[in-house]
């Protein structure tokens, strides 16, 4: 019944974008009816995640649903500084990397249990995430002082961009090539074929992009109604929904029971948003608008590096247990709250 349920309200997608172009509805309503779209299109990705991985094994598979899960994001972004809104761009990565960390790997874990995780993968994609935010300080600490979108940071910006880039396929490669020649069990008799396991996730992925940027314009216009600031919004909000694939996917998968999957989905999402999805942004913001500066603020910063420390704390482990995800969707609310006061730049 759930399923038949799920599948049927993936025809709020198109609702969705009928709504909102051929009947020109209000923000609030465009922006519920996205929200609604977006559940059934994350349990789709996880589904066919789920699928794929029978044919790849966990860590590929986590890779694959990571690749396609942040292209929404990375539209989004670009959306954003095409409207002039850098510091939107810069909230909702720093958002992304906190919420999957300690939001989504922790609603995972409590959904998942005790299961054993794949402690040097992960450990791998977190000392990634680490060697980021490091890299980010040379923008971030003179961006804490006078403008922090002047043209100088975002100079400063594009080695760091170009660094991350190349850091990041020496690792993918050498990751995925580990998981490659790993020993894994033959695809069960239920697994869809490959190619169409890839081919729903595509067209999931599109389809979350559409409905992504549909809620995004929307944000606005709701955030401005509810009195939240533009920080805020785009920091947990925006994030959120911008990750809504891997949101979705992870907790699903680890329901199965395949928590190696569900945990490399959400670590590889964040590391490819801090080593590829960031530095890609800033290569070609300044392409569809004003370069972007990576000049994050201080509570950006902090807040990354400690669902990062918390994240590596759990995986060093090698094991999850639900206490564990219960700590880290506490300290998610934690970090929520402190943005809540930190309100905008």
């Amino acid at each position: 019944m759930g399923r038949n349920l799920l599948w049927a309200s993936l025809a709020l997608t198109p609702v969705a974008l009928v709504v909102r172009y051929a009947f020109d509805a209000g923000d609030t309503a465009v922006f519920v009816l996205a929200a609604l779209a977006l559940v059934p299109l994350a349990w789709l990705v996880g589904e066919a995640t789920e699928h794929v991985a029978e044919h790849t094994g966990p860590g590929i598979g986590g890779f694959v649903n990571a690749s396609f899960g942040n292209a929404p994001e990375l539209i989004i972004a670009l959306f954003a500084i095409a409207d002039g809104l850098p510091n939107v761009v810069r909230g909702s990565i720093a958002g992304s990397v906190v919420s999957n960390l300690l939001l989504v790997l922790g609603l995972a874990v409590v959904v998942g249990g005790d299961r054993p995780l794949d402690r040097r993968s992960l450990l791998l994609q977190l000392g990634l995430i680490l060697a980021a935010l490091i890299l980010f300080l040379a923008p971030s600490v003179p961006g804490w002082h006078g403008n922090p979108d002047r043209h100088a940071l975002f100079v400063v910006s594009l080695p760091i961009a170009a660094a991350l880039l190349a850091l990041y396929l020496a690792t993918t490669l050498a990751n995925l090539r580990v998981h490659a020649d790993a020993q894994r069990a033959a695809p069960s008799k239920h697994a869809w074929p490959l190619r169409v396991g890839l081919g729903v996730l595509g067209a999931a992925t599109v389809a979350t992009a559409f409905v992504s940027e549909l809620l995004v314009h929307s944000l606005d216009t709701f955030g401005r109604a509810l009195g939240l600031s533009q920080f805020f919004v785009s920091v947990v909000i925006v994030a959120i929904v911008g990750n809504a694939a891997e949101h979705g996917g992870s907790v699903v998968v680890a329901r199965r029971g395949n928590m190696r999957l569900a945990s490399e989905i959400a670590v590889s999402s964040t590391a490819q948003v801090a080593v590829f999805v960031t530095p890609a942004i800033v290569l070609v913001s300044c392409l569809v608008g004003r370069g972007l500066p990576l000049s994050f603020r201080a509570v950006e910063l902090a807040t990354m590096a400690l669902a990062t420390v918390a994240v590596a704390a759990v995986a060093v482990r090698g094991r999850s247990q639900r206490w564990h995800g219960v700590t880290l969707m506490g300290a998610y609310v934690a970090v929520a709250v402190w943005y809540g006061l930190a309100g905008d730049r």
